[in-house]
């Protein structure tokens, strides 16, 4: 069977010309296209796609949250639907979010096209794909994030209340703009809580407060 996918973007010259590429394939078809993440949201109940390509910023529910809700509320069935975000954002606030948020894969937008339809390839498969040019990024990070941290609690009570809010959204893969939405403060304020909570707790950057905010039980796998 062809592997389907659903197309998201809110720019549609960008969409068709993803469905463009997509169609040389012969296994991989498109189930349908979305401007924004409620659309997304429709089509994948409507068809149940092996992989949504999903675009970070649209307008409405972007592409994080959207991703949020497919993983914490999959399709049924053997075969969930997998997310692969497309954007032209590599930066920390936006790759990071997207994984927490359960992504299965991360291709910025000037990828080859044969690039694009191996990661969709790889992706339903059940394997997890790395642009090339953020991969060493991410791994830099994650080894540079200390195993064992006796003393996380501790660290987690120099915080105030409102810091700990902070940092528990920061774990659940917000960025400072949605933060500042949840809260109704502005980024500004955000920023500061943020810089405050990574100074308090000796932290080097979010990926190691997340890992904190984890170890200390302020945030628990569900």
């Amino acid at each position: 069977m062809p592997i389907s996918v659903v197309v998201a973007d809110d720019h549609a010259l960008i969409r068709a010309g993803i469905v463009m590429l997509l169609a040389a394939q012969t296994d991989i078809t498109v189930a349908g296209e979305a401007a924004n993440g409620n659309e997304v949201l429709e089509l994948v109940d409507q068809h149940h796609p092996d992989v949504v390509l999903m675009d970070l910023r649209m307008p409405g529910l972007d592409g994080i949250e959207t991703t949020r809700r497919l993983t914490a509320d999959p399709t049924d069935g053997q075969h969930p639907t997998k997310v692969l975000v497309l954007t032209t954002f590599a930066d920390d606030e936006s790759v990071y979010p997207a994984l927490r948020a359960g992504a299965h894969g991360y291709l910025l937008k000037h990828a080859a096209p044969q690039d694009l339809a191996t990661a969709i390839r790889r992706v339903a498969g059940g394997d997890a794909w790395l642009d090339p040019s953020i991969a060493g990024g991410v791994i830099q990070r994650l080894t540079h994030i200390p195993e064992e941290a006796p003393d996380a609690a501790e660290l987690i009570s120099v915080l105030t209340p409102r810091e700990r809010e902070v940092l528990a959204l920061i774990a659940q893969g917000m960025s400072n703009r949605q933060i500042s939405q949840q809260l109704v403060v502005s980024e500004a304020t955000v920023k500061t809580h943020v810089a405050r909570v990574i100074m308090k707790t000796g932290c080097r950057d979010r990926a190691q407060v997340v890992a904190l905010a984890y170890r200390s039980g302020l945030i628990r796998v569900s």
